[in-house]
């Protein structure tokens, strides 16, 4: 899953990165609204968490923004104002949550966690595709019931490819997601093919036929019929 955080607090964005990588999630930096209006219009995210309070703007334009740019991301403001007004107008403007700081890094999980089990999978603890089911709280995959060892990368890749199937994605697409910022250090997508032959691999391994199907010049499509 990829994340954008949007706050000017270093030590917050920090701590907040530091618990939340190692629970599988992308994430990626802003520290004002420059830097963020130019991460939702280039790219996709799965949640966005946004302060209010921005050294240049309000993260309630950044809300509007993404709404008017039609973006899926779920959306969670984190802020320190904890009016009754101040949680009306955030939700009005089409955030999904709110939470005030301080706020405990596990509660934060948790509820980016519930956000997006109604925002991807219609609020179920499972997703399935042919004789593949995914559980994204406990980043766990099974085929026909047997639990199928992945890297963090593999599983992230399974889910995308799950959640989008029969979608073509562009390999560009594929590498900004499970990468982030990192994709501005890279030059080639061969970790993005060695992903998905080593995903092709370990399926194969449980006797699931390929469906990864390759689209020369474009990209992967997902299809397990």
């Amino acid at each position: 899953m990829k994340l954008l955080i949007v706050e000017d607090d270093h030590e917050i964005q920090e701590s907040i990165v530091d618990y939340l990588q190692p629970e599988g999630y992308v994430c990626e930096q802003a520290f004002d609204m420059v830097s963020a209006q130019d991460k939702i219009t280039s790219f996709s995210y799965d949640c966005v968490l946004i302060d209010i309070n921005l050294p240049d703007g309000s993260g309630l334009d950044l809300i509007q923004g993404l709404k008017n740019m039609k973006k899926s991301a779920g959306i969670i403001v984190i802020t320190a104002r904890d009016a009754i007004n101040d949680r009306v107008k955030a939700l009005e403007f089409g955030a999904d949550d709110y939470l005030v700081k301080p706020f405990n890094l596990a509660e934060l999980n948790a509820r980016i966690k519930s956000l997006l089990r109604r925002i991807q999978f219609h609020g179920n603890n499972q997703i399935t595709a042919g004789d593949i089911t995914i559980f994204p709280d406990r980043f766990q995959a099974e085929i026909r019931g047997q639990s199928i060892e992945l890297t963090k990368k593999e599983f992230e890749l399974l889910m995308f490819f799950v959640s989008n199937a029969g979608r073509v994605i562009a390999k560009e697409s594929l590498a900004g997601r499970l990468w982030g910022d990192d994709m501005d250090f890279s030059y080639s997508y061969d970790f993005v093919y060695a992903q998905i032959k080593n995903l092709r691999k370990k399926l194969k391994e449980m006797g699931i036929n390929d469906p990864i199907q390759t689209i020369y010049g474009v990209g992967y499509k997902f299809d397990t019929q």
